[in-house]
């Protein structure tokens, strides 16, 4: 049950990023547009939360989705790397520790209770 427990958390994360993203595109859009990058990227972002996050919830095909997500919450960390806003560089850090957490769902497999373990 611990895994299942671990593996919920992880996975609404990005449903809830989803959900976010969704209600209110405006705060990511300006995020990516800050960044010089088209402000359209926010969709294939939400997509993805989405879709990961329910793939992960179910324990389906884990493993490639949790190395994706790991990739997913490194890469854009970079966003939040902001030395002088201690805000930001709590996001940063967070980012990489939800990395790890993914990294050891893909190490170790969804658990039991699972689409995987059928």
């Amino acid at each position: 049950m611990t895994a299942l427990a671990g593996r919920s958390l992880l996975a609404l994360l990005l449903v809830l990023g989803a959900f976010q993203k969704l209600g209110d595109t405006a705060p990511t859009m300006g995020l990516l547009a800050d960044w010089g990058l088209p402000a359209f990227l926010v969709y294939p972002a939400l997509a993805f939360n989405l879709l990961a996050g329910a793939a992960l919830l179910a324990g389906w095909r884990t493993r490639p989705f949790a190395y994706v997500a790991a990739a997913y919450c490194a890469a854009t960390s970079i966003f939040h790397y902001i030395p002088e806003d201690p805000w930001q560089m709590t996001i940063f850090v967070k980012n990489w520790s939800i990395a790890g957490g993914f990294l050891m769902l893909a190490a170790y497999g969804p658990g039991r209770y699972s689409l995987d373990a059928r």
